[in-house]
């Protein structure tokens, strides 16, 4: 996925608790040469990284309207690097046309997952 990126997507995380938003993550982030330390942006709301692009890692679950989400300075942060938002849920509806949908769910044993990736060519 890295690969494809051209330094202006958004690629927005959907799925629950422990499904592997961060590590799939942290998987993008090393495809764009950067190195550790890519963590959870719970508590600061968006971590910068600087890698091939820069990448803005958001998280999403504790925005539930609006002005939370103005708040955040979502919006400022469009067209200036590769957004990847986790708990895409709670802001589906401000998501631009043409993001990159991963939807992340658990499979048959506790360790499988199964993604389904849109927006895209794989």
């Amino acid at each position: 996925l890295a690969e494809k990126l051209n330094g202006n997507e958004v690629i927005a995380f959907f799925g629950g608790l422990g499904m592997g938003k961060t590590a799939f993550t942290r998987g993008i982030c090393k495809g764009l040469d950067f190195g550790d330390g890519v963590q959870s942006p719970t508590f600061s709301l968006v971590n910068q990284y600087d890698a091939k692009y820069t990448v803005y890692h958001f998280d999403m679950y504790r925005i539930n309207t609006y002005d939370d989400l103005y708040s955040t300075g979502f919006f400022d942060y469009l067209d200036t690097g590769v957004l990847i938002i986790e708990w895409s849920e709670n802001i589906e509806n401000a998501l631009p046309d043409d993001y990159i949908r991963i939807e992340i769910s658990q499979g048959e044993s506790e360790n499988q997952r199964i993604i389904d990736i849109e927006g895209i060519e794989l």
